[in-house]
């Protein structure tokens, strides 16, 4: 799975350790799904597009 979280983040100027403030998860979460080796839970994605303003099919997409 793809994902924008990387480009919402820096377009926010956030920190990897102030999204995950804001997410309540871990940096070390935050690192993971931006290298795209860890899937956030239906929830944490959710979350995830309201922090940015956006769509979570915006911020998250299915490579074909």
């Amino acid at each position: 799975m793809k994902n924008l979280v990387k480009v919402e983040r820096a377009r926010y100027n956030l920190t990897q350790a102030e999204l995950a403030d804001k997410l309540k998860v871990s940096r070390q979460t935050i690192h993971a799904i931006e290298k795209e080796k860890f899937n956030p839970s239906v929830t944490l994605a959710l979350k995830m597009a309201r922090v940015f303003g956006v769509t979570v099919e915006y911020l998250f997409s299915l490579e074909d």
